[in-house]
């Protein structure tokens, strides 16, 4: 399939939702219903046959890997615990590949019933109302949307009503290397600020090691915008105002900017890596800055003894969440509709949230998996993903101008990447990246204001 621009991703899936409207306005007659000419796609391999007498659901999924498999067995044993849902669970690719497919799709009236979609990606579809509000469904399986952690079920909440249900949910974690750290002397522990960050960046290069940088950070293909959210927050700045009123070139902003090109350039001690996790797993650098859902790859791979800590402070802490959710299309019948459901409830059991959050390092998203024993222990085995745990209610949502703007995620993330690699002085960067989102915001921002965020 061809590249989908995310200016092209809004067109499709804005125009898809006029189509489908369209169509549940056709004719009851024939059987047809409410969703006259909206399809699934079709089944992949043995799944038809699985399927037969059975609500079938396709779950589009963008999970490969040990998440993958761990997400497989979930599905399977929903599959094998009761003989009138199926669940036929269809790999996409990575969250922005799911969400061009899905735009794609509905174009082609050709639609899943349920799907995977990251912190970003899910408000676009919801603004085009191509998602179903999930309250009422709820309440017809019993699944009670106060057991999700608050923070992170209210993200999915758009006037009252939940849209968005978070399950692969995760944050920012600060990771060193504990044998770099106890070589050079320092405390085991995560700096508290960017400024003795610095400092101990200095003691690190004491060690002569010629091949070592202190610290890493990423390029905007592996979201370097949502990583440097937490700095601009702890700068005291913003990318933009809940209505979308850019501000990622005031002064805090700048400032945020302006200490990252110093510290790369001036003073030697950080660089960008094309994957922090694998630079900082082959001993390249000594600390960086990577999602909690990257943890458990990070201490299989890693040679040495890995630390995590809270992300350092400058003028007050700042860390975004991130991840993704799960939303269900509104074109899909309603009997698949509740069958989604369902599969949600079974998702949200405690056994379930505890055994994803183990086996892929995504935060428990339910208060009732958090308080488990089985997880409490797991947080005594294992203090790294307590941390990450522990950081969550310190958590804000995104700023609009990354979560709203076509392409936003992307021009905040060039321009970082012009600070990191050219130097450049992030004043006049800032201002051109402004210049760019205030453009590309004008599409969305009267959709923007209309969901009362503020």
């Amino acid at each position: 399939m061809g590249r989908i621009t995310r200016r092209r991703f809004i067109f499709l899936s804005g125009g898809a939702a006029g189509a489908l409207a369209l169509a549940a306005c056709g004719s009851s007659n024939g059987g047809g219903g409410g969703n006259a000419g909206v399809q699934q796609p079709q089944s992949t391999g043995t799944a038809a046959q699985a399927a037969q007498g059975r609500t079938r659901v396709v779950f589009w999924s963008s999970w490969g890997g040990k998440n993958g498999e761990a997400l497989t067995k979930l599905v399977n044993d929903f599959n094998a615990a009761q003989q009138g849902i199926f669940i036929e669970n269809q790999f996409q690719g990575t969250y922005e590949e799911t969400a061009q497919k899905l735009a794609a799709a509905m174009a082609a009236r050709q639609v899943p019933d349920m799907v995977s979609l990251s912190e970003v990606t899910w408000n676009k579809f919801s603004m085009n109302k191509s998602l179903q509000s999930l309250d009422d469904y709820f309440k017809k399986v019993g699944l009670d949307p106060q057991d999700y952690v608050e923070s992170l079920i209210n993200e999915g909440t758009r006037q009252g009503k939940v849209w968005w249900v978070p399950f692969a949910r995760s944050t920012p974690l600060f990771y060193y290397n504990r044998t770099l750290f106890k070589e050079a002397g320092l405390p085991d522990r995560a700096p508290k600020t960017w400024n003795e960050l610095r400092d101990w960046g200095k003691e690190l290069q004491k060690l002569g090691k010629p091949d070592l940088k202190a610290y890493a950070f990423t390029n905007a293909k592996n979201y370097n915008a949502w990583h440097f959210q937490g700095n601009v927050w702890q700068w005291n700045g913003n990318y933009s105002d809940k209505n979308l009123d850019v501000q990622i070139d005031g002064p805090n902003a700048v400032a945020a900017g302006e200490w990252l090109r110093k510290f790369v350039h001036e003073d030697k001690l950080g660089y960008m890596a094309p994957d922090q996790s694998v630079d900082f797993t082959n001993g390249v650098c000594a600390m960086t800055q990577q999602s909690t859902g990257s943890l458990g790859g990070i201490a299989t791979t890693a040679k040495f003894d890995v630390g995590t800590g809270l992300l350092p402070e400058q003028e007050k802490f700042g860390c975004p969440t991130g991840g993704a959710g799960l939303g269900i299309i509104a074109a899909a019948p309603d009997d698949r509709k509740q069958a989604a459901v369902e599969f949600l409830k079974f998702l949200a059991r405690p056994e379930n949230v505890t055994y994803w959050s183990k086996q892929t390092g995504y935060v428990p998203v339910t208060k009732s998996a958090r308080e488990a024993p089985e997880m409490q222990q797991y947080f005594q085995q294992n203090p790294n993903f307590k941390v990450a745990v522990d950081q969550l209610p310190k958590t804000q949502p995104q700023d609009t101008a990354r979560l709203f703007v076509p392409n936003g995620d992307q021009t905040i993330g060039t321009g970082l990447e012009r600070i990191l690699v050219n130097n450049e002085p992030a004043e006049a960067v800032f201002k051109g990246v402004a210049e760019q989102l205030k453009r590309d915001a004008q599409e969305v921002k009267g959709q923007v204001k209309d969901l009362g965020l503020s």
